[in-house]
C-alpha cells in the first residue's frame, strides 16, 4: 500500500512553545510511527524572506529551529526533514504555477492584505506570491494531506484550484490536496492572558513557555501565571487560568483532566503552580539537553539537513520533469 504524503512547512520564527509541542508536535510524533503516512517537514526559509531579515541572525535562527524539532523527537529517519531553499524545485515550480494563477486570486488572499497593512514600507511581490510558493511546496510531492490552521485554509484552497486548473489543461498531474484534520492536542493558552492562545510572537515574555527556557525561567513564569481570586482549583469558564494550568498539567503528565483535578484539587494556588511548573520542567529538561548537544555538533546537523534535502530533491525532480514535459519545455 502506498503511503499518503503529509507535508508541512515551518517558518523559522521565534522558538517552539509549550503550546506548539502539546498541540501539534504530539501528533507529528504519532504520525511518524504510523505506516500509513510519509511526512515531509521543511524549514520554510524562502517564505520567511517576505519580511526583511538580518542575514546572520536569520541563518542562526534557522539552524536553531531545525535543531529544536530534532530535539523534540521528530525523527529524520522516519520523516523527510530539510530546508526549503536546499530544494531548488520549490522556486522553479513556483514560476510555472505563477503562469496558472490569476492576479485577482493572489490579491484577494486575506494574509496578503493583512501583511501589506502591517508592512506598508515593504509591500513586495513575495508577499503576494507567498501562496503560489506554498502551492509549489505542496504539489511537488503529490501531497495528499496538509495540516492547516485557520490562517492557511485560503492558501490551501488556492493550491487545490491551481492543481485542478493544471490537471484540466494537461491531464492528471498533481494530487489535489486535502486538509489534514489532526486529532488535536490540548489547546494551550497564554499564562499572562488565559483567554488568548499561547503564541511565540507574544511580546510578554511571561506569557509563553519556550521549550528552551531554563528551569528557573519555567518556574518563574508559572509562579506569575494569572489565576483568579477565589482560590479553588476546578474547571470552568469562569476559571480560565486554572483551567489552562490543569490542561497543561494533564497534557505533560499524560493524565486525564479528571485525574489531574483529583490530584491537585486540595492544593493552594502557590503549591499548584509550582507543581505544574515542575511537571513541565521534567518534560522539557531532556529536550533542552538534546538541543544543546545538537547545537554543539553543527556538522551532524548539516549532515541530517543534507540527507533530507537529497531525499526531497529526488521526489521533487520527478515531479518537476513531469511538469516541464506537460507544458512543452525542451529538456536535455
Amino acid at each position: 500500500m502506498d503511503k499518503k504524503i503529509i507535508y508541512s512547512g515551518i517558518q523559522p520564527t521565534g522558538c517552539i512553545t509549550l503550546g506548539n509541542y502539546i498541540g501539534a508536535l504530539g501528533n507529528w510524533l504519532k504520525l511518524q510511527d504510523d505506516d500509513n503516512y510519509q511526512c515531509l517537514y521543511s524549514i520554510a526559509d524562502l517564505h520567511a524572506l517576505t519580511v526583511r531579515q538580518n542575514p546572520a541572525e536569520f541563518r542562526a535562527r534557522t539552524l536553531s529551529f531545525f535543531a529544536q524539532y530534532l530535539a523534540c523527537g521528530v525523527c529524520p529517519e522516519k520523516n523527510i526533514m530539510y530546508f526549503q531553499s536546499h530544494v531548488p524545485a520549490h522556486a522553479e515550480l513556483t514560476w510555472i504555477l505563477n503562469c496558472y494563477t490569476y492576479v485577482g486570486e493572489a490579491s484577494r488572499m486575506t494574509q496578503f492584505k493583512d501583511k501589506s497593512s502591517k508592512h506598508t514600507d515593504n509591500i513586495n511581490m513575495g508577499l503576494m506570491d507567498y501562496p503560489v510558493l506554498m502551492a509549489s511546496d505542496i504539489l511537488l510531492y503529490n501531497t495528499a494531506m496538509v495540516p492547516v490552521g485557520v490562517d492557511q485554509k485560503q492558501h490551501l484552497e488556492l493550491s487545490r484550484d491551481i492543481a485542478n486548473r493544471f490537471n484540466n489543461a494537461y491531464s492528471p498531474t498533481f494530487t489535489v490536496p486535502e486538509p489534514y484534520i489532526s486529532k488535536m492536542g490540548a489547546k494551550i493558552m497564554s499564562l499572562a492572558d488565559p483567554t488568548s492562545k499561547m503564541s511565540k510572537s507574544d511580546e510578554n515574555i511571561n506569557a509563553t513557555i519556550s521549550i528552551l527556557n531554563s528551569r528557573d525561567e519555567v518556574m518563574n513564569k508559572f509562579k506569575k501565571a494569572v489565576t483568579d481570586s477565589d482560590n479553588s482549583i476546578r474547571i470552568g469558564e469562569d476559571k480560565p487560568g486554572i483551567t489552562n494550568l490543569l490542561t497543561i498539567y494533564a497534557a505533560v503528565t499524560n493524565k486525564t483532566i479528571d485525574q489531574a483535578l483529583a490530584e491537585c484539587a486540595d492544593m493552594s494556588y502557590g503549591v499548584f503552580k509550582q507543581h505544574v511548573g515542575e511537571a513541565v520542567d521534567t518534560l522539557l529538561t531532556p529536550i533542552r539537553i538534546k538541543y544543546n548537544e545538537l547545537m554543539c555538533d553543527k556538522a551532524h546537523l548539516a549532515s541530517i539537513a543534507k540527507d533530507g534535502a537529497e531525499r526531497a530533491n529526488y521526489l521533487a525532480q520527478k515531479m518537476l520533469r513531469k511538469v516541464y514535459k506537460k507544458v512543452g519545455l525542451y529538456q536535455l
